[in-house]
């Protein structure tokens, strides 16, 4: 699956680092997810695929139900204490980093990434700074994992008091947050790296052969970086209506985000963290 990515600079030193939302790939996964227990079973029980794969499909289950539960929260009328639960949990997500959202949206079936930057970018720089938020949230998000895990046995305490265990439940999502952010990490590392170039050259050898033979039927078979760089004129010329120092306003922000389909809340993000 291929994965677009637009980088840019946000605030002074401070970049953005953002993926272009893909609808179709969307509501493709949400439509292999088990909606039920019992869908959830049954495709347990039919496949014979490894231990793993059963566990990530769980996980993608529960996070399914832990999403329409809070679409839930969200239509829940003004002044309830679900509407309540809904401004609790808005305030706590806004202390995510936009980076850990990022890192989070590089899936297992990402296999090449498209770069998008501003022309006046040097191509090396944007590929180092890539590398460089991988490899910081693969640490980070590690070590937030393990911290998150231990954290859990001692939230369960708070369920004999007669209100909703949220200690417990915000404990479970961030454990699950960092686990997804750091498998993103580990993705982004392999597809921007310079082995990922080298690894495709050697298979590129091995099978030279079999591209030749299968030439003269119209077939090529060449593989290359898993990264592609894409300067963008048109994301040159969004930025250059924003303040150089005071950093891009919310209305260039909003442009850049229709433009190339990203999520304006998380990039706001970016220009508010420092």
């Amino acid at each position: 699956m291929r994965a677009r990515l637009v980088v840019f600079p946000i605030k002074g030193r401070n970049w953005c680092f953002s993926r272009s939302i893909d609808h179709s790939v969307l509501e493709a996964e949400s439509a292999q997810t088990p909606s039920t227990f019992k869908d959830l079973w049954k495709k347990i029980a039919s496949n014979s695929k490894p231990i793993n794969y059963n566990a990530e499909l769980l996980v993608d289950f529960a996070s399914t139900k832990m999403n329409r539960a809070w679409a839930g929260l969200e239509k829940a009328p003004a002044g309830s204490f679900k509407n309540k639960l809904y401004g609790l949990g808005l305030r706590l997500l806004a202390r995510v980093k936009p980076s850990e959202i990022f890192l989070k949206s590089i899936s297992k079936e990402v296999t090449k990434v498209e770069i998008i930057y501003p022309l006046s970018l040097n191509a090396r720089l944007v590929r180092k700074r890539l590398r460089h938020i991988a490899s910081r949230g693969f640490v980070i998000h590690k070590r937030y994992f393990y911290g998150s895990v231990s954290l859990l046995p001692l939230t369960t305490a708070f369920a004999v008091l007669p209100l909703p265990n949220i200690p417990f439940f915000w404990i479970l999502f961030r454990t699950y947050s960092h686990w997804r952010a750091l498998k993103g990490s580990e993705r982004l590392l392999q597809l921007v790296s310079d082995c990922s170039e080298k690894q495709n050259s050697v298979v590129t050898e091995n099978n030279s052969k079999t591209a030749h033979d299968s030439s003269g039927n119209g077939i090529h078979n060449s593989l290359g970086p898993a990264w592609e760089l894409q300067p963008s004129k048109e994301l040159e010329i969004l930025l250059h209506q924003g303040d150089a120092h005071d950093g891009l306003s919310k209305c260039v922000i909003s442009d850049i985000c229709k433009t190339f389909d990203l999520n304006r809340m998380d990039v706001l993000k970016y220009r508010n963290s420092m």
